[in-house]
């Protein structure tokens, strides 16, 4: 009997470095120094005589993050599911960031709110929150505090090959170009990941592009805060609104407190919506939404508004390729990047990490391609897609009016049921919280008996 999602999704989520890892090859080289790369270097460390990140942008300046990520001033909250696997993988990391100050929010001090109510708490779930340069710094000094990881400031151009295997990583660090010998790849290198166009001109199978159109607008802030985080009720808020959107067109507001004493608020609309793109703009939104936003808002800017536009969704599939070169891997935003309403990407990094410690741990044939580490990977993509991509799929159809097939349609009859329900009902909030925490797979969330208990908790809202 085939294993379910769901089972392999929490095999790979309690993944822990091996105790006696074999050594399998001499040179394990990744390309992008991202959160997804840096993570890759650690698992591979275990597995590898040396690891080398060829990195183009080197590390971020002053608190600014790197010019390779385009959403770095913007906000990040690093999901429980995300931050399980950083702390298995680099103990006390957590308990560094916080000393250095960064924000550890529990239970007590988050709050959620759909359509303005919030929604019953949840587990006992804790977010570290930071600004993404923050924690990419930390990340990165503890990965290459290991005596095997080195960084080659340098820009890959391409991969050498030998008999359908990746033999080594060409790249241009001056004027000369240069290879670089290695027995695995794996590129981290992001959305705009030249590696489809390398594979499909050295002649092998260019990775399957799945694309959703999701035109996201958002605009951050940073605003001073004047308390210690102990001292606040509220550490971290997010609301959601369905259509019509209430507080000047925001789809999703976010607001965490993070280090240097400061909050970072975001605000995001769909379509041709652009809100807070000014100060006085973002006031005034931040007035109409739920605390704490409109006492954070009204406190003193610390940095420059920052504005972001995202179009769309996109996935790339590498399982059952005919034509793959063995000893290559891809990892983070350059298999997927997801509406980043939804806050997936770094924890979707760390558990590709986890996926490529998995297949690394079962002495894989290094001589085929990897498709051990693609299966597993895709279970945790097929995750991630399903909650933001199902969510914009819905929000796309009922725009345009287009007729749903009947299975579709009860999916989200159920997905809404549930949403409404974790207004009221603990254990529904749970679920359906694991779920956006990247600590269950979705597939939880069919269980019939959860749908029962979601339906009485709203029949008895309504006829109260």
């Amino acid at each position: 009997m085939a294993e379910s999602a769901s089972a392999v999704f929490d095999r790979i989520g309690a993944a822990r470095p091996p105790e006696h890892a074999e050594i399998l090859v001499d040179t394990a080289c990744v390309l992008g120094g991202s959160i997804a790369g840096l993570l890759a270097a650690r698992v591979l460390a275990d597995y590898a005589r040396q690891v080398v990140v060829i990195e183009r942008d080197g590390a971020g300046t002053g608190g600014r993050p790197r010019a390779g990520v385009p959403q770095g001033e913007h906000v990040h909250v690093l999901l429980p599911g995300g931050l399980r696997q950083m702390e298995r993988w680099l103990p006390g990391l957590t308990e560094e960031m916080q000393s250095a100050g960064a924000v550890l929010a529990g239970p007590e001090q988050s709050v959620s709110y759909l359509d303005g109510r919030p929604q019953a708490r949840g587990g006992d779930h804790r977010l570290l929150m930071a600004s993404r340069s923050f924690l990419e710094d930390h990340l990165r000094a503890r990965v290459l505090a290991l005596p095997n990881v080195s960084v080659r400031r340098a820009q890959a151009t391409g991969l050498e090959y030998r008999d359908g295997e990746v033999t080594g990583v060409r790249y241009r660090s001056g004027s000369t170009p240069e290879v670089l010998p290695a027995g695995i790849v794996a590129d981290a290198t992001g959305g705009g990941s030249r590696l489809p166009d390398w594979l499909s001109a050295d002649g092998f199978d260019r990775p399957r592009l799945q694309r959703l159109p999701a035109p996201i607008n958002y605009a951050t802030a940073m605003f001073k805060r004047a308390r210690h985080p102990e001292e606040l009720a509220i550490t971290r808020s997010i609301a959601r609104f369905g259509p019509p959107y209430p507080a000047d067109g925001v789809a999703v507001a976010v607001v965490t407190a993070i280090e240097n004493d400061q909050w970072i608020v975001m605000l995001a609309g769909y379509d041709d919506v652009r809100p807070g793109r000014t100060l006085a703009a973002f006031r005034a939104a931040g007035a109409k939404l739920p605390a704490p936003f409109p006492e954070v808002t009204s406190a003193a800017l610390t940095t420059d508004i920052a504005t972001y536009h995202q179009s769309e969704s996109r996935r790339r599939g590498f399982s059952g390729l005919d034509h793959f070169p063995a000893r290559l891997l891809s990892v983070g935003d350059a298999v997927a990047s997801f509406n980043p309403m939804y806050a997936q990407g770094m924890a979707s990094a760390a558990l590709h990490a986890a996926c490529l410690a998995e297949y690394l741990s079962t002495g894989p044939d290094l001589h085929a391609p990897a498709g051990g580490f693609f299966a597993l990977q895709e279970v945790v993509v097929d995750a991630a897609w399903a909650i933001s991509a199902g969510g914009d799929a819905a929000r796309l159809d009922a725009r345009s009016g287009a007729v749903i097939p009947e299975e579709v349609s009860r999916q989200r009859w159920a997905m809404d049921q549930l949403r409404r329900a974790s207004l009221l009902d603990q254990d529904v909030s749970r679920q359906l919280e694991n779920v956006a925490f990247m600590l269950a797979h979705p597939s939880t969330l069919a269980d019939p008996s959860l749908l029962d208990r979601a339906i009485a908790a709203n029949q008895r809202a309504g006829s109260s």
